[in-house]
C-alpha cells in the first residue's frame, strides 16, 4: 500500500503526523507550502478541493479532513497494533464518540478561541471569557470521564488519546484552562509525553 502524506509544519497536519509516527506506518511526505499558496494549485485542489492540509492519498485515492484520516488509520492499522479497538466492541463505540466530541462539540469552542486570539477585534474581553467558560464546561465533562481511568478507553493508551489530546492541547495553547481540571491536566501530560507527540510535523 502506497501512502502519501501532504503536510505543512505546525498546522492541522500535525496530529496526522503524530498518528503516522505512533503507528510506525511507512509513507512518503510532501510538504505543501501554505504560506506560499501551494495549497491553491490545481494539482493539489484535485486531491483536496478545500485547499488545506492534511491530505492523504492511499494508492492514489485521496482523503482529507484530519479526523477522517485519523479514524481510517485507526481502523486500517491501529487494531492490529493494539492502538484502536476492534469493530463491534463497546470500546470502538466509545472511541468514535470521544473523537467526534473533540472535533465537533469541543472543536466548535476551539474555533471560537482561535478567532478570538488571532483576530483582536473578533471578541471583546467579555466575549473571550464566555468562550473560555464554555470550554471549562466541556473540559469538566472530560475530567469526569477521566476521573476513574488513566486513558480515554480505560487502562491502556490508544489513538483516541492522541486524537482527543491533540485538540485539547491546541486549545490550551489558545488559552483554555485545562490546568483547572486535575484529571484532564494529568492525562494531557501523559499524552504529550509520548515520543510521537513530540515530533515536528
Amino acid at each position: 500500500m502506497s501512502i502519501v502524506f501532504y503536510w505543512h509544519p505546525m498546522s492541522n497536519a500535525t496530529p496526522v503526523a503524530s498518528a503516522l509516527a505512533e503507528l510506525d506506518i511507512p509513507h512518503q511526505r510532501i510538504k505543501v507550502d501554505i504560506k506560499a499558496g501551494e495549497q491553491r494549485r490545481p494539482e493539489f485542489l484535485a486531491l483536496n478541493p478545500n485547499g488545506k492540509v492534511p491530505t492523504l492519498t492511499v494508492d492514489g485515492a485521496p482523503m482529507f479532513e484530519t479526523l477522517a484520516i485519523q479514524l481510517w488509520l485507526g481502523e486500517r492499522y491501529g487494531v492490529e497494533r493494539g492502538l484502536w479497538p476492534a469493530a463491534g466492541t463497546p470500546e470502538r463505540l466509545l472511541a468514535m464518540s470521544w473523537c467526534a466530541w473533540a472535533y465537533v462539540s469541543y472543536g466548535a469552542v476551539v474555533s471560537r478561541l482561535h478567532l478570538a486570539t488571532h483576530h483582536a477585534d473578533a471578541l471583546d474581553s467579555a466575549g473571550v471569557e464566555k468562550v473560555l467558560d464554555h470550554a471549562d464546561e466541556l473540559l469538566a465533562v472530560l475530567d469526569g470521564h477521566l476521573s476513574g481511568q488513566p486513558w480515554m478507553l480505560g487502562a491502556a493508551y490508544s489513538l483516541a488519546d492522541l486524537v482527543v489530546g491533540s485538540v485539547i492541547g491546541y486549545s490550551v495553547f489558545l488559552g483554555a484552562r485545562a490546568a483547572s481540571h486535575p484529571h484532564v491536566r494529568a492525562w494531557l501530560d501523559r499524552v504529550q509525553a509520548r515520543p510521537a507527540m513530540r515530533i515536528d510535523a
